[in-house]
């Protein structure tokens, strides 16, 4: 039997065996008996955004403290010992992430700054463009029948 042909009796085989259905998945109840949706309010928003931002102060100031230690001591042992680039390699790669961590906490801190004016200005926008006639109005309508 050439193995286009074995192929081929296992694929029927498999296909035979399988059926067709759908599964959803579903998050179980919680024992607090808590169901509904998550929300944050702006409060929670501009907590968040002020942590990134002291987050970033602080490892701004403090993120590089042994970088200049770390830098010296890996030229002084490079002459003398192969641990020597080894140091330095880790003193680039901990700069590297604490840069990329830099990063990350000023997008977060930037982002949610934006999303709370964005929201902001639709609250206002919202509140300003409908008037509580109009939408009672539009409720009267919907509910007299014709």
């Amino acid at each position: 039997m050439s193995f286009e042909q074995e192929w081929a009796q296992h694929k029927a085989a498999a296909a035979e065996r399988q059926t067709t259905h759908m599964q959803l998945n579903q998050l179980a109840p919680s024992p607090g008996g808590f169901e509904g949706n998550l929300s944050v309010n702006q409060k929670d928003l501009a907590a968040v955004g002020d942590q990134a931002y002291k987050l970033y102060q602080r490892l701004d100031k403090d993120g590089d403290h042994a970088k200049t230690s770390s830098e010296k001591a890996s030229k002084v042992l490079k002459s003398r010992f192969a641990v020597g680039d080894a140091l330095g390699d880790v003193a680039d790669k901990w700069s590297s992430q604490v840069n990329t961590l830099l990063q990350s906490c000023a997008h977060i801190s930037n982002h949610l700054d934006y999303t709370q004016k964005a929201h902001a200005g639709d609250e206002v926008y919202i509140a300003t463009t409908f008037s509580v006639t109009e939408l009672s109005g539009g409720f009267d309508e919907g509910t007299q029948r014709k």
